[in-house]
């Protein structure tokens, strides 16, 4: 879709990028930083300040105390925070639970650390799972369970029964739980509630986050890790065979932006907020369905209502007919189950101001 977009000149609200930069203080801290010459490997778990800027983040929002020597670790962004721990906990032939729809990424690397994904549906309009497909889902041969909270493609937020409920069937069956938490600090009505909150999820929980959404800056991939060091230790044991390390100016500029006032990520919070209203009220004047997304940066847009059954040439046609680009909610789903989620599109509302005003005046303009 993004091709598509490319294509035909069209409004990109499929894949989910800003067209803004972060923060300038933290571009500078980069710039500055390669002039300081840190363009060299940094260390293997990633430079002191940075993981001491986490653990310090991780206290301050989350009231959680990590050991920034042992319980910290740097990685290639998020996608390889997750790769890492896949390949490090899951065997050929386990188990590895997902919510679905599910970031695409997920299958793969399940794929390639040969496991067996096994779905449990989050279904339309809260796109929550339900607490006994959860028990069912997981056994003895759930080697991971892997969530995502704030949730791609859907903006829901995992309420603490789930979480609760997912530390304790992680217990019951000796899992680790990896939680991916990117979008931590694009919520719009409630606190962010990591795993590692929860009780009993010290020793069994690997959260995962990164710079890329919360600084705009999706091109550093600079991510991390926080865990018990034992899990820590198995991924590091991973990682330096796949990037070794990485983003050596990036990594004291991330630790510059951890460290900004709590206005600037509630300010982040406050415009997504704003341009995820324009976008459904957009949307719901030619009679989508819209879920009202509790964070991240992506909404579902459900065409049934007006007739509109196939999510792709929904998709094709809003391309062909008003210039905007969203992405079938099926591409987030295994084959089998695509049918259970044919209707629904994807937008990011990640964009500019600009962007996203251009993009709601052109989705009105669509007649099914």
């Amino acid at each position: 879709m993004s091709a598509l977009a490319a294509e035909r000149g069209a409004l990109n609200l499929g894949q989910g990028f800003p067209d803004e930069d972060g923060p300038a203080e933290v571009l500078e801290a980069a710039r500055q930083a390669i002039s300081d010459g840190a363009n060299q490997y940094p260390p293997g778990r990633g430079i002191a300040p940075l993981r001491q800027a986490i653990a310090d983040h991780q206290k301050r929002f989350r009231g959680l105390d990590w050991d920034a020597d042992r319980e910290v670790l740097v990685t290639a962004g998020a996608t390889e925070a997750l790769s890492a721990s896949l390949l490090a906990f899951v065997d050929r032939g386990d188990d590895v639970v997902v919510i679905e729809p599910f970031y695409d990424s997920y299958a793969a690397l399940v794929g390639l650390a040969g496991g067996r994904l096994v779905p449990v549906p989050a279904r339309a309009p809260d796109f929550l799972p339900d607490p006994d497909e959860l028990r069912a889902a997981v056994t003895d041969r759930t080697a991971v369970i892997l969530i995502n909270t704030p949730h791609n493609p859907t903006g829901a937020i995992l309420p603490d029964s789930t979480l609760q409920l997912l530390v304790e069937l992680a217990e019951k069956h000796d899992a680790v739980i990896v939680s991916d938490e990117v979008y931590e600090h694009l919520v719009f009505e409630r606190r962010h509630r990591s795993i590692g909150e929860f009780p009993g999820a010290r020793g069994r929980a690997i959260t995962v986050s990164s710079a890329a959404k919360t600084f705009s800056v999706t091109g550093w991939k600079i991510g991390w890790i926080t865990a018990a060091p034992e899990l820590v230790d198995a991924v590091l044991a991973v990682k330096q065979f796949l990037t070794y390390v990485n983003g050596a100016p990036f990594q004291p500029a991330v630790a510059v932006g951890l460290a900004l006032p709590e206005a600037y990520f509630r300010g982040e919070a406050e415009k997504l907020r704003a341009r995820r209203d324009e976008l459904t009220a957009a949307l719901e004047s030619v009679g989508f369905a819209v879920n009202r997304p509790g964070g991240s940066y992506f909404l579902v847009a459900d065409g049934a209502p007006i007739g509109l059954h196939d999510g792709v040439t929904t998709a094709r046609r809003l391309v062909d007919e008003v210039g905007v680009v969203g992405i079938p909610v099926s591409a987030f789903t295994v084959a089998e189950h695509r049918d259970d989620f044919a209707s629904l599109l994807r937008f990011t509302f990640a964009k500019s101001a600009a962007t996203v005003t251009a993009a709601s005046r052109q989705l009105e303009s669509f007649r099914p």
